[in-house]
């Protein structure tokens, strides 16, 4: 298809590194993820990579105290726990880079009408403490960059990963021009939710049809009322029906569909939308990478 090519995606060498195979969050599927994409032929001169991240651009939204700590290997013991992933030099570049990603993404998209970024996601991040694998919220970072530079007005985080966006409701509740949708499995991590715009929780073991609908009434009413800037696109895989941590039973089609149907109303609506790959998870690199390509595959359709 001859629009392949055209499809902004963003990605950085340094999103994966040796880390424990082990572990599960799959540090390599950053790096299959691109594979995957350059092997179906969606990935060439399309390519950009985001420029290295620094703390301090994150002081925009998390507090300086908690983001110099991060960086500098001081947080305790607890907190480390609370998110989830040994500390390193190389998680620190990849945490710092990949919000840099989610703003070119944005940009892109408003530029060309869509782009996707092969990481992103981190919503379990909070202002001043990290949670479930998220160190800082690039999607928080994201919509506040933009509303303060004056390059939108207002903007629709559309989150459709398994779990709450509890971060980016939390970090946001204050910004009346960023508006949170959270569609989740309400019995599912966290345990203590925040309050996002809006939010659909959803019963353990939902299947493809109901699922869609919900997603459909629910992305067209907002873009209706809202009639926002740009959609940043939290396309979670987790809702997978063999996900190790979804409870939902979504197929491996009705992800397909979701991402396809999400694109198709922003197009219809004239909405830019920019797509982070969320959660998944799978003992299966290889296939997790796979189910995270899908949300490329479906956006080069346009």
């Amino acid at each position: 298809m001859a629009l392949n090519q055209h499809l902004p995606l963003v990605y950085h060498p340094n999103y994966s590194f040796n880390f424990d195979p082990n572990h599960r969050f799959v540090m390599s599927k950053f790096a299959h993820l691109y594979q995957q994409v350059k092997t179906l032929g969606l990935a060439n001169s399309n390519l950009i990579i985001p420029q290295l991240g620094s703390p301090e651009a994150l002081e925009s939204v998390h507090c300086d105290n908690y983001i110099q700590d991060l960086w500098h290997n001081r947080l305790d013991d607890k907190a480390m726990r609370r998110i989830g992933l040994p500390w390193s030099e190389q998680l620190m570049a990849r945490t710092f880079t990949a919000p840099q990603g989610t703003l070119q993404t944005a940009r892109l998209a408003l530029e060309h009408g869509i782009a996707c970024h092969l990481a992103g996601g981190t919503h379990h991040a909070h202002t001043d403490f990290g949670s479930g694998y998220c160190m800082v919220n690039d999607l928080a970072f994201t919509a506040q960059t933009l509303i303060q530079s004056g390059e939108i007005t207002n903007v629709l985080i559309f989150d459709l990963d398994v779990h709450q966006g509890d971060g980016t409701a939390a970090m946001l509740q204050h910004q009346p021009y960023a508006y949170t949708c959270s569609i989740h499995c309400e019995k599912n991590f966290p345990f203590r939710k925040s309050t996002s715009d809006l939010d659909i929780g959803l019963t353990n073991n939902m299947q493809d049809d109901e699922y869609l609908g919900v997603v459909d009434d629910t992305l067209r009413f907002l873009l209706r009322e809202l009639n926002p800037d740009l959609v940043l696109y939290d396309a979670g895989v987790d809702i997978w029906q063999q996900d190790g941590l979804g409870k939902l039973d979504i197929s491996w089609q009705g992800i397909e569909k979701r991402d396809h149907l999400v694109f198709k109303r922003c197009i219809e609506h004239n909405t830019p939308v920019a797509s982070v790959i969320g959660g998944g998870y799978d003992r299966d690199h290889l296939r997790l990478a796979k189910r995270h390509s899908i949300v490329v595959e479906q956006a080069a359709q346009f």
